[in-house]
Formats: C-alpha cells, structure tokens, sequence
C-alpha cells in the first residue's frame, strides 16, 4: 500500500469515514462541522445589491454569528416583515426588493447588533 491510499470499505465495519476513518454508523465528522460556529464578528451587516440578478435589487444580511436553525427561523422572520420572499445561503440572509432600512430596524429592534453597509 502506497502513502496515499486510505481505507474506504471494511469487512468488519462497513463504509468508513474519509476523515476520521471511523464505519459512517459512528463517525462524529458531520456533528462537529455543524457544530462549528459560522464566521462573522456577531455585527449584522445589512446592503442592498443588484449585480449579477438581472437587475433585481435584494437585501443582504451578513455577518450574524447564528447557528443555521436560528438563521432560518430570522430570515423568515424579516421577509415576513417585509412582505416579500427570499432565503438563508451560505450564512447570508437574502431579501427580495429594497428593504435595507427596514431590515436593520427591525434586527436592531430584535436586540442582535446591526448596521448598514455598502450602498
């Protein structure tokens, strides 16, 4: 066996992890991962964009230290708010249309630290 070749497949155990090389039924990889606090200083960055989506302007917010749960449930929140539609990516909330001053009353309202950002 060479240096970098890894065991996938165990007679034994089963499929195992690439990771910790633990059978899948016991590998903890993807609990810590979720686990992992999302990158931000906990400040909500709100802005308004339009590059790139056809001229479609939406509200972003950035920056919220939430976990994926929490983030979901406050996305809906806001665009409840706001009346319109929209989603949670990549640890970004994403407005439909202009809403940025509301946005930010109503995260700064909500008591989570926010301010506007960009233009």
């Amino acid at each position: 066996m060479s240096g970098g070749s890894r065991l996938v497949y165990s007679t034994e155990s089963g499929r195992t992890c690439p990771d910790c090389r633990q059978a899948l039924a016991d590998c903890r990889c993807a609990a810590l991962k979720k686990a992992a606090k999302p990158a931000g200083d906990g400040v909500a960055r709100v802005w308004r964009e339009s590059k790139g989506r056809g001229g479609k302007t939406v509200t972003l917010v950035k920056g919220m230290t939430l976990a994926d749960a929490d983030l979901q449930l406050l996305g809906k929140k806001l665009r409840a708010s706001c009346g319109t539609g929209g989603t949670v990516k990549d640890g970004v909330i994403e407005i439909q249309g202009d809403h940025a001053e509301r946005v930010t009353e109503l995260l700064v309202k909500a008591g989570h630290p926010a301010k506007r950002a960009g233009g």
